[in-house]
Parts: structure tokens; sequence; C-alpha cells
């Protein structure tokens, strides 16, 4: 069979982005513009930003979170050349997974600090990490990879799923001890991926 990117190939790599992209773009709708009573002064701004700052750390964090994930679905998306009908179920659990994500940014920045809404939020994320290894597994296996899709590649987009997966445990056992602080635990993704992953030998850009 000769590489070349198939019509039902396309069709599923254009309908997950449109998904990332919905998702990403609905985040920002949870952050409202605080109501200022008029003729106040300067401070009572800032107060009222400050206020609003645990929606905006939601938004920032979970843009990272879903954009990581699209740049590893995209960089193994772009390594298959084939379709397989394997992939369709766990393809669209994965965009399910990511497209509820800005319903619990919503619920963990509403209740900043609460250990439920911080664990449910990062319960969630390891969810759609172990999906994410799945469905990148699937597209750089032998069913759908590209003749020209290299065993350093392979290695390379499974051990940074692997990666994120350890980053979303740390960051959930971190919630059940302070909540709030749970997103400083995908510092360790770095480490996570020096530890795990194998780099490929051509450069790669960086992917969930």
């Amino acid at each position: 069979m000769t590489d070349h990117v198939d019509q039902p190939l396309e069709r599923l790599t254009f309908f997950s982005d449109a998904v990332f992209a919905i998702a990403i773009t609905l985040l920002v709708i949870e952050v409202h513009v605080p109501e200022v009573p008029r003729g106040v002064g300067d401070m009572a701004y800032w107060r009222a930003l400050w206020h609003l700052l645990p929606n905006l750390i939601g938004f920032f964090v979970s843009f990272g979170v879903i954009g990581a994930f699209w740049a590893g679905h995209h960089r193994a998306m772009s390594l298959a050349s084939r379709f397989s009908q394997r992939i369709v179920g766990w393809n669209l659990m994965l965009l399910g997974a990511i497209a509820f994500m800005p319903f619990l940014t919503a619920f963990m920045s509403e209740y900043a600090g609460a250990r439920v809404p911080a664990s449910l939020y990062w319960g969630w994320m390891l969810v759609t990490a172990l999906l994410n290894l799945r469905v990148n597994t699937l597209a750089t296996g032998p069913a759908m990879r590209a003749s020209t899709t290299t065993a350093d590649d392979v290695r390379f987009i499974r051990g940074r799923g692997i990666a994120t997966i350890c980053a979303s445990i740390t960051a959930l056992a971190l919630a059940q001890l302070a909540p709030f602080f749970a997103p400083l635990a995908m510092l360790t993704l770095p480490l996570w991926r020096r530890l795990l992953c194998r780099p490929a030998t051509t450069a790669a850009p960086e992917a969930a």
C-alpha cells in the first residue's frame, strides 16, 4: 500500500482539530468581566481583577493542557498515512474528554482550593491522558503509520504520552494535600519526559 493520507484519515484529523479548537475557545466564556460600580477609584478595578484570579489561573492552565493534548494529537496524526477503523471510537472518547474540560475548569475555578473540584479536574486530566496515549499509540501503530515513521518516532510519541500520565497522577496526588497548588505538579512534566522519552532521530516539536 502506498503512503498517502486518505480521505477518512483527513476527515478524522479535521474533525478532531475542530473539537480541540472549540473546547479551547469555550474556556474564556467562564472568565466573566467583573462588575465594578461607575465612579469608583482605580483600586476597585484592581480588587475586582484580583477576585477573578482563580478563573484566570484556571483558564491559562486549561488552555495549556488542551493545547498540549492537541499538539500531541497533531504530531501523532502527522506520522500516520492510513486510516484504521479501530481508532474512531478511541478518538471520539478522547474528544469527549477534551470537550468536557471547560466545565471542570469552571467548577475548579469557582471553588478554588476545594479538594473535590480539584480532584475531579486532575482525575479527568488523568483519564484524558490515558485516552491520549491510546489514540497516539494506534496512530503510530503498524496499521496506520507511514513508511517514513521510525521506531524512534514511535518511542518518542509514546514516551511523552506516558510522561503526561505521570504528571497527571502527581497533580491528582497533590490535589489531595493542597488543592490550590495542584497545577504546580505539571511543572514535573519536563522531568517525566526526560526520564521516559527517547528522543527521535529528527527534531521533534513540543507535544503532549
